[in-house]
């Protein structure tokens, strides 16, 4: 293992023992009782807001800037196709499989390790704060959004995800819109009535075809996905309503509202956002988290997968080991290497800041 074993060590252990506990999102009270009791056996003060837990490094100072590092403990449900038991932490040479071992359990591992390295260090620039978060996967009210006012002011987050640690300075953001279109009842035999089903698929072909005028740099265009369509009671009967679901992934150069404001211009529907609160998230190229990131090795990218950068308003990435592609797969894994490594470049990237 290296240098700063017994960190490595105390990750691996404690991401076997996440595992072993089920901790699907609004489940999460075990695996939340596990980390807060942990770092209280550490010494540490704990906050606790259900099933959140966050700590601050021992020589917090309110006037120096703090780093919010992040990663959560929810998980969805497994996989139907899983041969393996989820929730037995399976080791097999490098690998460590179980639910939650790549999304996110070995970044929130290994974040709570460099947390604990510096926590005891004095004269630090920066401020730490450690949150582990619950819901993250169903971007619930019940997580980062209900505690991210409990720890104070925060100038930038590091986000646990598996990235192979490199750097996701931007982000998409989500919002799903409910459509109708309506038109007015009539006999299909006569020439009456008002089909709400064509001025739906008036609707849907801007949908499919409109291109936003910015594209971002790091996430390309606005993408625009019509996921769900109802309309029609019977075939002789002209209908009144059609209803339809868009998938929108917005990107940094436009807010969640403005990209809601240009779709209600340009379409005849009826347009309601369940929720305009996922924003796209991101941070310069020129942030000094991300030119250190660059020199410990990492590339740059812009991410289309949600996380809770979401749901902060100040400059974030997303940074952790194992890889995005297995993330809610079967038999999911991460390697006992890649925690390691991730430890070893995270410490490398604070240590160009603190």
């Amino acid at each position: 293992m290296g240098a700063h074993s017994e960190y490595k060590q105390a990750a691996i252990a404690m991401l076997k023992q996440l595992i072993a506990i089920v901790s699907l999102s609004k489940e999460e009270h075990e695996t939340a009782d596990l980390i807060e009791g942990y770092l209280i056996n550490k010494g540490i003060k704990v906050g606790r807001v259900k099933n959140n837990v966050w700590a601050k490094n021992r020589f917090y100072d309110q006037n120096k800037p703090t780093i919010l590092i992040n990663s959560h403990h929810d998980t969805v449900k497994p996989n139907a196709g899983y041969t393996k038991d989820p929730f037995h932490p399976e080791v097999d040479e490098d690998h460590l499989f179980g639910l939650g071992s790549n999304d996110a359990g070995a970044s929130l591992v290994t974040l709570m390790q460099v947390f604990l390295y510096y926590h005891n260090k004095e004269n630090l620039k920066y401020n730490f704060v450690f949150a582990a978060t619950a819901e993250e996967e169903i971007s619930g009210r019940d997580g980062m959004e209900l505690m991210k006012n409990e720890f104070g002011a925060i100038d930038f987050a590091v986000i646990g995800e598996p990235t192979e640690m490199n750097a996701a300075i931007a982000e998409k953001g989500l919002m799903v819109l409910d459509c109708e279109a309506i038109g007015k009842a009539g006999h299909a035999a006569r020439e009456e009535g008002e089909s709400a089903l064509y001025k739906a698929l008036d609707d849907i072909l801007w949908f499919r075809s409109y291109q936003f005028d910015k594209v971002s740099d790091t996430l390309g265009p606005v993408k625009m996905s019509v996921t769900v369509i109802n309309g029609g009671t019977q075939h002789n009967v002209v209908p009144d309503r059609c209803s339809f679901v868009v998938d929108v992934r917005t990107t940094d150069a436009y807010t969640n509202l403005e990209t809601l404001a240009i779709i209600k211009d340009h379409v005849s529907s009826n347009v309601s956002a369940r929720s305009t609160r996922l924003n796209p998230s991101g941070i310069s190229k020129d942030h000094p988290f991300v030119h250190a990131a660059i020199v410990a090795g990492a590339t740059t990218y812009g991410s289309p997968t949600l996380s809770d950068q979401a749901l902060l308003d100040v400059p974030s990435l997303k940074m952790g080991p194992g890889k995005s592609a297995r993330s809610h797969t079967a038999d999911e894994f991460v390697l006992i290497s890649e925690i390691e490594h991730a430890f070893d470049r995270y410490i490398q990237i604070f240590n160009q800041l603190v």
